[in-house]
């Protein structure tokens, strides 16, 4: 029967009956409506402060590097990475370890870190400069084979003059003169994109017997 025809007596007891069967879950609804709201914002503050942490924790490890307390930058650079692996810092806190490791001559340790940050970092950018570290880490250990897995086939972009340096560079350590030169003339023509420097690219080519290609014209 149509309510329109229900007794205002009739219309509160099927109101009741209606709230009985679907009440709980209106309220259990708004209940877990609440409790979702109240849990995003629980974990942006958590995750804000974490981020201040963080920061603040690689403020101590950029404090130590100038004083020349490598082992304290270290040490600290390894409890960012523990505690707030998320974080962005601990990608540069990777970056640091690997530079340190490089200053003290322990190049192998340097590979894992540099490796982490080229595979796992949400920022594309920075795996590329990852990759070009790694690469030219790889080629001062002898391995240019590995410096050119490492380095992306057709650069592009504003890292294509960098990458093709480095490729040059492992390609020339292979003894593949022609290919070097190749990367090199290829890192010059696109050196308007990027600080590459043109001046060591000159000496580069000039070492292979080639005539240094023209440096691209400024637009300004």
């Amino acid at each position: 029967m149509s309510d329109e025809y229900l007794t205002d007596e009739e219309q509160v007891e099927a109101l009741k009956r209606w709230f009985a069967v679907n009440g709980p879950w209106l309220i259990g609804g708004a209940v877990l409506g609440v409790a979702l709201l109240v849990g995003y914002r629980y974990y942006e503050g958590h995750r804000n402060t974490q981020a201040m942490r963080a920061a603040t924790e690689f403020g101590v490890v950029t404090s130590a590097l100038q004083g020349n307390d490598g082992a304290k930058a270290r040490e600290v650079a390894n409890g960012i990475i523990k505690q707030y692996p998320d974080s962005p810092y601990a990608d540069q806190a990777r970056l640091t370890i690997a530079r340190i490791a490089i200053e003290d001559g322990k190049l192998a340790d340097a590979v894992a870190p540099l490796e982490a940050v080229k595979n796992d970092s949400r920022d594309s950018e920075l795996r590329r400069v990852a990759a070009l570290r790694l690469a030219r880490l790889q080629i001062d250990l002898g391995k240019p084979d590995a410096a050119l897995a490492t380095l992306p086939a057709a650069p592009a972009g504003a890292f294509a003059a960098l990458e093709h340096e480095v490729r040059g560079d492992a390609l020339y350590a292979k003894k593949d003169l022609a290919g070097a030169r190749g990367e090199y003339e290829a890192a010059m023509a696109a050196a308007d994109k990027s600080g590459v420097d043109t001046a060591l690219l000159e000496l580069k080519l000039a070492d292979l017997g080639a005539a240094p290609a023209s440096k691209p014209k400024d637009k300004t």
